[in-house]
């Protein structure tokens, strides 16, 4: 499956994206006698994007990309708001759009996620949330086979019997695997749980190195490149956002990096196992119609996209002096720094 690569942008705090100019107020009844929402007039919907990096950035434009397809694009407006990064910066974002009753917020990653789910608790308004690998961790909902009273979404989950699989692949010898991961991401603490327990089987030893924050990246890069033969890169937005630091550490140490989705194996990673996270994003915006229409969150089960794509950068295999088993003859092949086509 070829994935559409959406250059990251800088964003405003504050970005409102109309796709018409209807400026009607209407608040229609939410039912109809069938049990359907009766359409409304307008739709305000707010997004809240922890951070821009590739992939969040892919998961807003497929949310875009459904929304822009449905039968009510003409009557919907986008608040779309960054959060920097920080949690504090979304708990303020998620507030304010909870105050105003917006339609519906979507909440891209688990730390914006957990601001809009703790914002609206005491409102009406649902929370459709993207790329958050453990929400039942994260306390959004209590099982993956079912949303909680406004909250529901998809969920990035990582295939990680394929990633190790292909790490082996293209390093035969392999006994030890790095990970740099950010402790107060929820995400990543269940991503190296889920890992480790798959590179046990194999016999493979996780060495992991948890940091607090960008300022501790270059010395915890440094000091786990010198303890493996690789390093297998998550979802971390604090990791992903720094991805150069920690190439430019394992590089030194000549040791490749293995990324999660294409956008990092086009930024330097050497291969991956790779989510469409524009895929993603689409079939958020289609539970987030489906909401709007009158479902219940309570009766959807979490979204995943279960299929991942093999990708591999051709220059990175070069740069180790690795060549491409027949096995993965058919992997996606790109370069550094170059956008797909």
């Amino acid at each position: 499956m070829k994935m559409k690569k959406v250059l990251a942008g800088v964003m405003t705090a504050a970005m409102a994206l109309a796709f018409a100019g209807c400026s009607s107020t209407s608040t229609a009844s939410n039912d109809t006698a069938d049990g359907a929402a009766a359409e409304k007039d307008s739709y305000t919907i707010g997004v809240i994007q922890f951070g821009s990096h590739p992939s969040l950035d892919n998961c807003y434009q497929g949310i875009e990309n459904g929304l822009k397809a449905s039968a009510i694009a003409d009557k919907i407006t986008i608040d779309r708001q960054d959060g920097n990064f920080d949690s504090a910066t979304c708990d303020s974002i998620a507030k304010n759009m909870a105050s105003k009753n917006y339609d519906l917020i979507f909440a891209i990653a688990t730390p914006a996620a957990v601001s809009a789910y703790s914002a609206t608790q005491n409102s009406q308004t649902p929370v459709i949330f993207t790329a958050v690998s453990d929400p039942v961790a994260a306390g959004l909902v209590e099982s993956l086979d079912a949303g909680s009273k406004n909250c529901i979404g998809t969920s990035d989950v990582l295939d990680f019997d394929a990633q190790v699989a292909l790490i082996k692949a293209l390093q035969p010898d392999v006994k030890t695997i790095g990970v740099l991961y950010t402790t107060s991401e929820a995400n990543s603490v269940s991503h190296l749980a889920t890992l480790e327990a798959v590179a046990e089987t194999q016999g493979i030893t996780i060495e992991s190195q948890g940091v607090q924050g960008a300022a501790d990246i270059p010395q915890a890069a440094a000091t786990l490149a010198s303890k493996v033969d690789c390093i297998n890169n998550f979802t971390d937005n604090n990791v992903v956002s720094n991805l150069s630091v920690l190439l430019e550490k394992a590089n030194a140490a000549n040791v490749p990096v293995y990324g999660s989705e294409i956008e990092q194996v086009i930024n330097g990673c050497i291969a991956s196992i790779s989510i469409d996270y524009v895929a993603l994003g689409e079939k958020t915006a289609q539970m987030a119609l489906d909401v709007l229409n009158g479902k219940d969150p309570q009766t959807m089960a979490v979204g995943t996209i279960s299929e991942g794509t093999p990708v591999v950068n051709t220059d990175v295999l070069a740069q180790f002096g690795i060549e491409l088993p027949e096995s993965y003859a058919n992997a996606e092949k790109v370069t550094t720094g170059a956008s797909e086509e």
